[in-house]
């Protein structure tokens, strides 16, 4: 009798890398680290990780900076069979209190500037060890860490175990623990190598954050399956990446990194002549930045379509046509329907509905909340997004917006992203966000705050007058407000929630 395969994620990540003594790291000192270095080292964080407590199971919490050393750590976890528990370095101590009581983690990584006032929340919720892990990669878990022995067999996992725990952002109610397992990442992590072509001589750009499924899962795992290597810079910084973009053939951004860009005068064709891919999510990307982005660098960015649910579930074609204000057409082995909110019977091209998902790459519920994940299922196993889309005749995916966005204006649903793309679209709009206020006569009326491009003058009602050339009357903003800039979460969405709430007596 044959014993069970070791499914453990990093086991099944480092199966398909065809050369370990390769680079995996370019670091902004100038050294590098092997795809070997990092093993070991993830072996002696396991380690430290496994004396402190940490059994299969086990979450492992880690509120920490971007570093070298907090990737290893991520991979010592999953050899340790630890679930990682990623945690926004902007979350405050009452909200990490929260996380902590509920995913009940043995460890918590903080920074150092946090320890204080976190290592008290950890013992209150039963953490039984805090360890401090620096910007610069010093710090307690690194001191057990080099005590620890390079060598480590790592602990058995099923591809359905949990390799991670993912909150929601939490703009309706409490936020949920998104389980993510080891089947879920990696099937994503080979469907994306295949969909974007990559390979053992790709060089990422690395400049997004790793307490998030982008910057964590979406570009280190697809990364790794090839064998290729990344450019990690802890954050992004338009001129670190100008500098380091000759060196690099592809790169994954949010829409705010690509605009950013497009404002640097030397951002041009000639920096990118290296260049094979870039892709943009976690945000919808303009159709206007798309545009301008091919017109000055001769590339027309990828727009994928996400969650923390699913990792990635559409792509746009990296052989053919990429459509401007799509996302695409569905990755491999994944199904993406538009289907009735109510029924969830799939919905004719052309008509707006609920997007829903089923394969590999959609989690395995919510922690603890068993209630919140059979009302998000359908029957038949489909997942139900909260996004609403359709697709084109062409099976392109657009995005409309979120459900609790839907604004009902006169009794007319209005979609906020239909209405921003007309106003993107004018001359002199950087960028713009619809919502809808309450309203004593249409119990919404529909808002738009633009914001203007370097030196433009915009006035409220000639982009009224201008919207209504292209919109139906219910859907033309009832009040424009001219703004220099949108709130952002840490991803570079835009807080709509944040703009209703100050905003919500405009009609009053």
């Amino acid at each position: 009798m044959t014993s069970p395969t070791n499914e453990n994620l990093f086991v099944s990540l480092w199966e398909q890398v065809p050369d370990t003594s390769a680079p995996f790291l370019h670091l902004p000192d100038g050294t590098t680290m092997t795809y070997n270095a990092l093993s070991e080292r993830a072996n002696q964080f396991a380690s430290a990780l496994q004396a402190a407590g940490v059994k299969a199971g086990d979450r492992v919490a880690a509120q920490i900076d971007k570093s070298a050393e907090g990737l290893c750590l991520y991979f010592g976890c999953l050899k340790a069979g630890g679930v990682f528990l990623p945690l926004n370095t902007a979350y405050t101590d009452s909200e990490v209190a929260y996380f902590l009581g509920d995913a009940e983690p043995t460890v918590l990584i903080c920074q150092p500037s946090r320890v204080t006032g976190l290592e008290k929340i950890a013992e209150q919720s039963g953490v039984a060890k805090t360890f401090v892990l620096a910007a610069d990669g010093t710090g307690t878990i690194t001191d057990a860490a080099d005590a620890s022995s390079t060598n480590f067999e790592a602990v058995f996992r099923t591809g359905d175990d949990l390799a991670g725990i993912l909150y929601t952002s939490g703009t309706t109610g409490r936020s949920k623990g998104a389980m993510i397992s080891g089947t879920n990442l990696l099937s994503n992590a080979l469907a994306l190598k295949e969909a974007w072509r990559f390979t053992s001589s790709d060089i990422l750009l690395h400049a997004l954050p790793v307490f998030h499924t982008h910057g964590l899962f979406v570009a280190t795992h697809t990364l790794f399956v090839a064998g290729g290597s990344m450019i990690f810079h802890p954050t992004f910084n338009a001129q670190a990446v100008l500098s380091a973009l000759p060196q690099a053939t592809t790169m994954m951004g949010v829409p705010t990194f690509y605009t950013r860009l497009l404002n640097e005068p030397t951002f041009d064709k000639e920096r990118v002549k290296a260049m094979r891919l870039f892709v943009s999510g976690s945000a919808p990307l303009s159709a206007q930045t798309h545009k301008d982005f091919e017109a000055r660098t001769g590339h027309a960015i990828i727009e994928r379509y996400g969650m923390t649910e699913t990792n990635m579930n559409t792509s746009n074609p990296y052989d053919g046509e990429r459509r401007a204000g799509t996302v695409g057409k569905p990755l491999p082995g994944i199904e993406v329907r538009v289907a009735d909110p109510e029924t969830g019977t799939p919905l004719p091209t052309g008509e707006t509905g609920a997007i829903e998902l089923r394969g590999p790459n959609v989690f395995q519920g919510y922690w603890r909340m068993p209630e919140k994940t059979k009302a998000e299922f359908r029957d038949d196993g489909f997942f139900i997004s909260g996004d609403l889309g359709r697709y084109d005749e062409d099976g392109y995916l657009s995005i409309v917006g979120r459900d609790k966005d839907l604004i009902i204006s006169g009794g007319f649903n209005v979609y906020p992203a239909e209405v921003e793309s007309v106003l993107d679209a004018l001359d002199g709009v950087a960028e713009s966000a619809v919502i809808g206020i309450p309203h004593p006569d249409f119990g919404e009326g529909v808002t738009a705050l633009v914001v203007p491009r370097n030196g433009a003058n915009l006035q409220a009602d000639a982009i009224q007058s201008a919207a209504a050339q292209k919109l139906a009357k219910f859907k033309v903003p009832k009040i424009v407000l001219i703004v220099d800039e949108l709130p952002r979460n840490s991803m570079g969405k835009v807080t709509k929630k944040a703009l209703r709430e100050t905003h919500q007596d405009l009609f009053a």
